[in-house]
């Protein structure tokens, strides 16, 4: 099954959310997850560009667009990244079948 990394930030409203009312995240996104037919591997916060990032499992891109739409109908998140992760077997066979084409660049 594919797996993703997800990257998001929290709009201030949430972050306010969180300091009127510590709450934990995980388990909600787990469920979430389970219900789409698939698992969170893991969620971390963080500092930087995005407040989380998340590694989950899902049957499918129509999934992880499905769970991205989910979680961002629901208002308190200002940015959501995902990105397919391919595995060092995947990233190999990619090479494998790259192997002896060529491509003909622009010309100048």
């Amino acid at each position: 099954m594919p797996r993703y990394l997800v990257q998001a930030s929290y709009t201030t409203a949430a972050a306010a959310a969180f300091v009127n009312n510590p709450q934990d995240r995980v388990a909600g996104v787990r469920a979430l997850a389970q219900k789409m037919g698939g698992s969170l591997e893991s969620m971390d916060y963080c500092l930087g560009d995005f407040d989380l990032v998340a590694v989950a499992t899902l049957p499918d891109d129509l999934t992880a667009a499905a769970m991205a739409l989910a979680v961002n109908s629901a208002g308190h998140i200002k940015s959501y990244k995902t990105t397919r992760l391919m595995s060092a077997e995947e990233f190999l066979l990619a090479q494998q079948k790259a192997h002896g084409v060529t491509y003909q660049a622009p010309k100048s």
